[in-house]
């Protein structure tokens, strides 16, 4: 009351003086409680409430007012707010001038009656989420800055902005929804422009040459759109322009303008990921600013001129993936800062730059895959910046200098593949960030020194195919970060030590093709079930027997002395059965093991007969067993009705859908006619369950699929339910009539048209854009493969079995990592495969391989690729010949959308290029997807049932 009050007294005496002010007072009061009503946010709370009572808006934490108390200015950005901005500000604010609701969680589509602001000059709304269709902007004639990047609008890009002739910033950037369209010659008439960041937001076509005639720029960005053909020479006459980035438009093709040297005040230049070929120009390199020169993955050729070494400024220069020749200069950095190196993937020659870490900033030194020679450089000891070495695959020589080694930052150290001599000095100890080191295929000779178990942080070691002799250090064991040791090839001539079996994060473990000798530890058994691999050295006695039944018996083959206790039906591996007076007490314990787990495995299968897997009738019978089933912890997701009862007595053997690595899935018609799918995962072996592994493990999941039940999108599977006991979980979905892809493009019984494929395919891409770019917290998959593709009635695609996936910790960014093996064989990222840490780029590479599948109507791994090859090199191999990429297209289907089966093709290849940073983000390959839509954009927009039943085919089993 004291607080209306004030407010109606306030009013009062200001209408005595002004009528009309107080009522323009009462219209923007009014406002601000539509603001207040509309809008969540702590800021919001504290504009009313002072010591002092009330206070006048124009005393609010981001509004501004002029000297007659008009509202001028709006600036919220970044205040935590959410909801919906109020519509008619301009009805409410008529001398508005500046509005900024940038970096805020706003809802809905853009408010179109900004565009009443007649006055308005600035205009930031990026990164609020908003929606929908922009509106002509052409009333803004007095507009100065335009930012409304990071949102996801849709529909045409709003070109009245051409419109805008005071306009200084204009900013789209990431607006992947619009449709496809050109950069207009009119956009010249923008002469005050001085920022025009179009980055990923669908351009397409050719670069106006009237770009040219915009001198005020300073700023332009044309990157991640569909820009095709030459540069124009007419960017060099934008003698202001500071940044000029045109990357990853991949078809922009012909040699770098030389009058690009023109731009005096360049300072980032960046055209990476195209098809510019041609030498790069010498006044480029000559010019004075520049600091960042990216232009990796073209087809650029000629040297690197000495030009460079003029340098005072440059920080970044990125030329991987070219046709580059020659040497470098030796003096590249002896007078600039640089902070990264990357010439990897060239045909460069000579010696390594030996100054390049003078300026003291060096992070990134990477020139992996040319032919440099030569010694490493005794300067790069002295390197302490560094994070990433990498000079694998060259032809260097001589020794590792000491210091290398022992860099206090120094992450990753790749030196593999040269022809390097001497020793692993004992500096190693010393890296205590190192988490990386490859010195593989070399002449490195030598003791392994114990002094590398203090580099504790380390997780690979590969030392493969060296000269390497001595024992293997047991202090090795104090690794306990190691995920891959790799030590084959060498000459190893002691015992194998037993702390090994400390290792509990080891994934891969090779000691073949040693001179290894004596008995093989009972302790490494704990590392199973992971790749071990102990064959061609000098081991004697009994093959333990979990390695036996783990179906390693193959990665003890070339040691002689190595006999087994059991008999081998494999007619292919040859062990001779172990004397009975060699180790008659080793034998017994083994026999005891046997039986006892024989008798295990019985007494566990009868249980679970007992228990939850047998008919009706057994379970009504045993009591126990039912209020044992019970005893389940439940987690309900989504809305539906079922009796845990009904569940458990309908799994039995005939409900049985299917059978994968992570459970079995029963098919389950409840009683309210519903049908829901029924995952049983069991968890681990009976003596296991009060582990405190187990519980960790246990907790784990609850966790995990918590995460996955709050999950709400079309191509997403739903979990209805979560059931977990001790020694069984059960997880129930959503039941999809169709089955899933696999079965749908290889068992022959439908013929899926090349609609259906597609509508598939951008709905699994829509649904793993929701996992890695919707979420607070994104989720990698790690397994996407066609057989977790599951079809609905109409055969739209639903994403399934997160058995494996993994929640990205915000503490690790966006592209956080796990080091846990997981995926298919044929799906699997070249990348996971070797370093097993995942990123949101290895399920891209995992669907690329899904859309090769639809396109090609082949498996993954067929015997007609080739011994070790796969649907990717075949396709690669296909697409090159005279035929191209036609020789490909399932022959099942009409030639009626060659076309747009070619369009996905490409879209797949990209998907699967061999290097992480050259494939696209899944929410890029949505995009793509849309474009190549055999029926134009409506593929997306509705659910024409008569159409899709009309896209498959039954056919003969």
């Amino acid at each position: 009351m004291a607080f209306q009050f004030s407010f109606i007294l306030a009013l009062s005496l200001l209408s005595l003086f002004n009528p009309f002010q107080a009522a323009a007072t009462a219209n923007q009061s009014q406002f601000f409680t539509l603001m207040r009503n509309s809008l969540k946010g702590n800021l919001l709370s504290y504009w009313n409430n002072t010591s002092t009572g009330f206070t006048p808006f124009c005393s609010y934490t981001g509004i501004g007012c002029n000297e007659n108390g008009d509202v001028v200015s709006i600036d919220l950005s970044a205040q935590s707010l959410s909801g919906h901005f109020p519509d008619d500000v301009c009805s409410y604010l008529p001398r508005l001038r500046i509005l900024r609701l940038g970096h805020n969680n706003l809802h809905g589509n853009f408010p179109s009656s900004i565009t009443n602001c007649s006055l308005l000059e600035q205009l930031n709304m990026s990164s609020t989420y908003l929606t929908g269709k922009l509106p002509d902007f052409s009333p803004l004639t007095s507009l100065r800055l335009l930012d409304l990047s990071y949102n996801h609008f849709a529909g045409d890009f709003p070109l009245s902005v051409t419109n805008l002739t005071n306009l200084e910033v204009l900013n789209f950037n990431e607006n992947g929804g619009f449709n496809l369209w050109e950069l207009p010659e009119n956009i010249s008439g923008l002469k005050k422009l001085n920022t025009m960041v179009l980055t990923t937001c669908m351009v397409r076509g050719f670069i106006p040459r009237s770009l040219g005639n915009m001198t005020s720029l300073s700023d332009l960005e044309l990157s991640g759109n569909f820009l095709v053909g030459r540069i124009p020479i007419e960017l060099g006459l934008l003698k202001n322009l500071k940044q000029l980035e045109l990357y990853y438009n991949q078809q922009l093709e012909g040699e770098i303008p030389e009058e690009l040297g023109n731009l005096t005040e360049l300072i980032d230049l960046d055209m990476s990921v195209n098809k510019l070929s041609g030498k790069i120009p010498e006044s480029i390199w000559r010019l004075p600013k520049l600091q960042v020169l990216q232009l990796y993955n073209n087809t650029l050729i000629g040297e690197i001129p000495e030009a460079i070494e003029s340098s005072t400024t440059l920080t970044t220069l990125s030329l991987y993936d070219n046709f580059l020749t020659g040497d470098v200069p030796k003096g590249l950095g002896r007078s600039s800062p640089l902070v990264l190196l990357e010439l990897s993937e060239n045909r460069l020659s000579g010696e390594l730059p030996a100054e390049a870490c003078n300026g003291g900033k060096l992070l990134y030194f990477l020139v992996l895959g040319n032919s440099f020679s030569g010694r490493l450089p005794e300067n790069y000891a002295r390197c302490e910046s560094l994070i990433r070495f990498r000079v694998s695959y060259n032809r260097l020589e001589g020794t590792i200098p000491e210091g290398l080694l022992a860099l206090p930052h120094v992450s990753i150290l790749d030196i593999g593949y040269n022809r390097l001599n001497g020793s692993i000095p004992k500096s190693i100890g010393n890296a205590k960030n190192l988490s990386e080191l490859f010195i593989q295929s070399n002449g490195i000779s030598g003791v392994l020194p114990p002094e590398i178990s203090q580099a504790v942080n380390l997780v690979k070691i590969d030392l493969s195919n060296n000269l390497l002799s001595g024992p293997i250090p047991s202090e090795i064991g104090n690794l306990r970060k190691l995920n891959s040791l790799m030590l084959q090839g060498n000459k190893f001539n002691s015992s194998i030590t037993d702390s090994l079996s400390s290792l509990k994060s080891l994934n891969v473990l090779d000691l073949s093709n040693n001179h290894l000798m004596g008995s093989i530890p009972e302790s490494l058994c704990e590392l199973l079930p992971n790749s071990m691999n102990f064959s061609d050295n000098l081991l004697s006695g009994p093959i333990p027997l979990p390695f036996i039944k783990g179906g390693l018996v193959e990665s003890f083959s070339g040691n002689p002395g190595l006999c087994v206790s059991v008999y081998l039906s494999s007619s292919h591996i040859n062990f001779p059965m172990c004397s009975r007076s060699s180790n008659r007490k080793k034998i017994n314990v083994i026999w005891v093991i046997t039986i006892s787990m024989a008798i295990m495995s019985v007494g566990i299968l009868l249980y679970i007969k007992r228990r939850v897997c047998k008919e009706n009738s057994m379970m009504e019978r045993d009591e126990t067993s039912s209020s044992s089933f019970f005893s389940y912890d439940v987690k309900s997701f989504h809305l539906i009705s079922f009796d845990q009862r009904e569940i458990a007595e309908a799994m039995i053997d005939k409900n049985i859908v299917g059978q994968g690595g992570s459970g079995t899935v029963y098919k389950i018609q409840l009683s309210n006619g519903e049908v829901v799918a029924v995952k049983k995962l069991w968890s681990r072996s009976t003596k296991d369950f009060a582990s405190e592994d187990h519980l960790d493990l246990d907790k784990e999941l609850k966790t995990e699929v918590e995460t996955l039940g709050s999950i709400r999108h079309k191509n997403i599977v739903k979990l209805y339910s979560y059931f977990s006991r001790l020694d069984c979980s059960l997880l129930i979905y959503e039941y999809m009539p169709n089955g899933n892809l696999w079965d749908a493009l290889h068992n022959g019984k439908i013929l899926l048209h090349w609609p259906t494929r597609h509508q598939i395919a951008l709905g699994v891409a829509q649904g793993l854009a929701y996992l890695h770019h919707d979420l607070k917290l994104p989720i990698i998959h790690r397994d996407i493969k066609s057989t977790n593709i599951l079809l609905d009635i109409t055969y739209k695609p639903k994403v399934a079995d997160f058995g494996i996936a993994k929640v990205l910790q915000a503490r690790g960014g966006k592209d956080s990592t796990t080091t846990v093996i997981a995926g298919t064989y044929g799906y699997m990222a070249p990348e996971y495969a070797y370093t097993s840490k995942a990123t949101t780029k290895c399920d891209v590479y995992s669907f690329g391989v899904v859309l090769m599948e639809l396109v090609t109507g082949r498996k993954p791994v067929e015997a007609e690729f080739g011994e070790d090859k796969n649907i990717i090199y075949w396709v690669s191999t296909k697409v090159e010949t005279k035929e191209g990429p036609i020789e490909v297209l399932d022959k099942q289907l009409s030639g009626a959308f060659k076309d747009e089966m070619i369009k996905v093709l490409k879209i797949a290849i990209r998907c699967t290029y061999k290097l992480p940073s050259h494939r696209p983000t899944i929410s890029e390959v949505v995009q793509l997807l849309i474009e190549a839509d055999p029926y134009g954009c409506d593929i997306c927009k509705s659910s024409n049932k008569t159409r899709e039943s009309a896209d498959v085919t039954k056919t003969q089993s």
